[in-house]
């Protein structure tokens, strides 16, 4: 065979490798199916209401933003330690003094790549193969899957309006059994909107600090939720248990939705084994956004994301009463996260029936039910108020429209 006869051979047919059993069985996003095929029908020139994903329309506060600009001007920017930017994690702890009165030594404080990846850690630190994990149903989606991710086994809590959609004491004794080793909570609730009041977050946290389970609290909305009916603001879980692992985020609060940064709160105990995860699974956190994230805690973007909140109030209350107002009354008035859950299940449509004929019918994207459990997963839909007046005012008309052609 001659040369040019060996350059144009074809290679032998080669087998494909399997994947990991993780990697076949997990479960789709469905809501960010929704928002890709509305990106689609938006490039093809279709009117689009995105109502579907949980992404701020502010943006960073002007001083993060300028301070990130700043960082580019040719200065070292190395590895910070896989904890984090010691002053971030020190501007971190005087926010849990002076918001939610809770001492916390910024060696707890481990500063990750998003939210995501604290409740990454918090899953690899909790959960061995075979273990079991309560978690609300419905709930964030992505929780269940870091769970089965290390073999552990999801048991789903039905809830529903009576308990806010949240755990009580008196769920976590029915459902948890031998196998279990932890309680995964969310409060502020994605996808209700909810918050855990005080009480029973200090009961529930109780009772599964009794039978020996572990407390992990997703904590990613708790700056945006509604003042206590005494006028102070929600507390953090770590006011009623010190050793809850507690996970955040710059990512709603802040509106740093790209920036992906932020952090986890773990017990003393269990520092050098989460300081080695860490480590090996991202060595540390982006470092300009770690410095750029210094400039949030600024009074000047303090103001400016408390005006935020207080903006997202005015947007809830035309979500609220124009949802009643077209026939979808909420059975719970969010009062946390920017998100209301709607009962669907009298239009004859299951969730996703309902989203995909809202989003091609009506151009208006919004999450069926089936993200966040089975307890709701086609009886219920999710819609996020954290879009601008103009958007909510002309989502809501075309929803009403929609479902005048239901009846």
């Amino acid at each position: 065979m001659n040369q040019s006869e060996a350059g144009t051979s074809q290679p032998s047919a080669q087998r494909i490798p399997p994947m990991a059993k993780r990697a076949r069985l997990i479960e789709p996003f469905h809501g960010m199916r929704i928002g890709e095929a509305a990106a689609r029908l938006k490039r093809e020139g279709r009117s689009i209401i995105s109502l579907s994903l949980g992404q701020p329309d502010f943006g960073a506060p002007e001083p993060v933003e300028q301070a990130m600009r700043e960082l580019y001007d040719g200065r070292p920017l190395p590895y910070t330690s896989s904890a984090g930017l010691p002053e971030l994690r020190a501007c971190i702890s005087a926010h849990y003094h002076e918001r939610h009165g809770v001492d916390v030594s910024p060696e707890r404080i481990i500063i990750t790549e998003g939210g995501s990846a604290a409740l990454l850690l918090a899953a690899a630190l909790t959960v061995d193969d075979g273990d079991g994990v309560l978690i609300a149903d419905p709930s964030y989606p992505a929780n269940r899957q870091l769970v089965r991710t290390f073999g552990g086994r999801v048991i789903d809590v039905p809830t529903s309006a009576a308990t806010r959609f949240h755990l009580t004491p008196e769920l976590v004794d029915e459902y948890a059994d031998d196998t279990t080793t932890a309680v995964m909570i969310t409060s502020p609730s994605n996808p209700t909107g909810t918050t855990m009041d005080a009480e029973t977050m200090r009961r529930t946290c109780a009772t599964a600090a009794a039978k020996g389970l572990w407390r992990i609290v997703d904590e990613t909305y708790i700056d945006l939720a509604d003042r206590e009916p005494d006028g102070a603001r929600v507390r953090t879980a770590l006011a009623y248990d010190r050793d809850a692992i507690i996970c955040n985020s710059f990512s709603k609060s802040f509106g740093m939705t790209g920036w992906r940064l932020g952090w986890i709160v773990v017990p003393d105990y269990a520092l050098e084994a989460v300081h080695n995860l860490a480590t090996s699974f991202f060595l540390a956190a982006h470092t300009p956004t770690q410095v750029a994230a210094l400039a949030a805690f600024t009074p000047q973007s303090q103001q400016i994301l408390e005006q935020r909140r207080l903006e997202l109030l005015d947007r809830r209350a035309i979500v609220v009463n124009g949802l009643a107002a077209i026939g979808l009354p909420l059975e719970v008035e969010p009062n946390g996260a920017f998100y209301a859950y709607c009962n669907i299940a009298d239009t004859g449509l299951d969730s996703t029936q309902f989203c995909r004929q809202a989003l091609f019918d009506a151009g208006v994207a919004l999450t069926p039910g089936t993200d966040f459990g089975s307890a709701t997963a086609d009886t219920h839909v999710r819609l996020s108020y954290a879009a601008s007046r103009e958007g909510l005012n002309e989502g809501i008309a075309r929803l009403g429209r929609f479902m005048a052609t239901l009846q």
